[in-house]
């Protein structure tokens, strides 16, 4: 087992709900993670002592709700390894599912053609599927599926396979939301990219567990939301690259993001504001700053360690109980975040309701990715999901619950 102490627990006393319920064991961080205080002192300056309606006021009020969304998108791209030059490409909506509708509706008509395919995997949370789906049927393009093993892994075959001369576009989730995998994203990009076609990323998921770098990975877009990264709900936030946006139409239209209007005709602001019609969640924007602050003050190195120990403690438990089904990678060290299983003969929402009784947070359910779990087997199953707040304590606070529902239903 890791040296790492996760015993003991430095932040716990950060996220006011956390530290203020201290018999909670919340272990449903993929669903939405807490917040720290820095994020609510955020939340409660803005309205406090700047609020107003950003980019349409020139007096000061104004003008520092402006600066405050400014500031973010420049942390933001520097965050995400985009460069602060890159602040303009920084589209914020409300979250990753809008993201990657504005992807599918904008950018992908003006590339899919009759025949061309559009490459998925089987693990996509629905907001990385359902998009794709209409837009090919509605462009006669073709949804391709890339299958996992055994261990939820994509192997580099069943990317030579799928990936090919036809594929226009690769849409993938950086991390499994149901096995916590990390897909080979970078790969997809070289692949993908030596056809002519396109990357987009769906880093809901891993942008809570591990340092992104949209340069490196080498995608055209990558969305993900305010709410996965101790911010706040209603926070969405998509890169892309410049030339490709710009040579988007607007997903919405309305107030703010039109240059000038005429009784029959528009045009459009520049990125970003051509994508952000309508008043923006200004206070929402200013605390996801605060957000990264936050995560910056810890680190990704020290938040990825502390997870990895957790996982393994986690994965150790949850083996000694001969009525848990693990779904997903028997190693702890493949996943990130998420820990998905199912108890014997008891179904999800049965558990689910047990634990919730014993103070113990977890999800059961599909979790938005049906076509996996059919393509695994089941239709629902338990997750239980970490981040670096959580503590040992959590864990044992799991199995003993878990123990319960093995006696209750006299599972094995």
């Amino acid at each position: 087992m890791s040296s790492i102490d996760i015993v003991a627990n430095p932040y716990k006393k950060d996220f006011p709900l956390l530290d203020t319920m201290p018999d909670l064991a919340f272990l449903d961080s993929a669903a939405t993670a807490q917040r720290p205080q820095k994020v609510l002192d955020a939340l409660d300056s803005f309205y406090k002592t700047m609020n107003a309606n950003p980019l349409r006021g020139l007096y000061e009020l104004s003008l520092q709700a402006t600066e405050g969304i400014n500031n973010a998108r420049k942390h933001i791209a520097s965050f995400i390894g985009a460069g602060p030059d890159a602040a303009c490409d920084i589209v914020f909506n409300r979250n990753t599912s809008e993201s990657l509708n504005l992807v599918a509706k904008a950018f992908a008509p003006t590339v899919l053609e009759e025949g061309d395919e559009v490459c998925i995997t089987i693990m996509e949370h629905h907001s990385n599927m359902i998009p794709w789906q209409q837009v090919c049927k509605e462009r006669g393009a073709k949804l391709v599926y890339m299958y996992c093993d055994t261990n939820g892994l994509i192997t580099e075959e069943e990317m030579q396979t799928k990936i090919g001369p036809k594929t226009k576009i690769v849409a993938a989730g950086h991390v499994s939301n149901v096995l916590g995998v990390i897909n080979p994203i970078k790969r997809m990009g070289e692949l993908v990219h030596a056809n002519g076609g396109y990357l987009v990323v769906d880093g809901a998921q891993s942008i809570p567990h591990l340092a992104v770098d949209v340069r490196e990975l080498d995608c055209d877009f990558f969305a993900f939301s305010a709410h996965k990264i101790f911010g706040p709900f209603g926070v969405g936030v998509l890169w892309g690259k410049h030339e490709l946006l710009d040579a988007m139409p607007p997903f919405l239209t309305g107030g703010e993001m039109i240059e000038s209007v005429s009784e029959q005709d528009a045009v459009w602001s520049p990125v970003p504001e051509k994508f952000e019609a309508g008043t923006q969640d200004a206070a929402g924007i200013f605390a996801t700053n605060a957000a990264l602050d936050y995560v910056e003050s810890i680190g990704y190195e020290a938040m990825e360690a502390r997870e990895a120990a957790l996982m393994e403690y986690l994965a150790r438990e949850m083996g000694k109980l001969d009525f848990i089904e693990v779904v997903g990678p028997d190693d702890p060290a493949l996943r990130r975040g998420a820990f998905s299983f199912n108890v014997k003969g008891v179904h999800p929402h049965d558990v689910s309701g047990i634990l919730s009784g014993e103070n113990v947070a977890i999800r059961a359910g599909h979790h938005c990715a049906q076509p996996l779990l059919l393509f695994l087997g089941m239709h629902t199953c338990c997750r239980a999901s970490i981040a670096f707040y959580n503590d040992t304590n959590d864990i044992d606070r799991l199995i003993e619950a878990l123990e319960l529902v093995g006696r209750m239903f006299n599972a094995g």
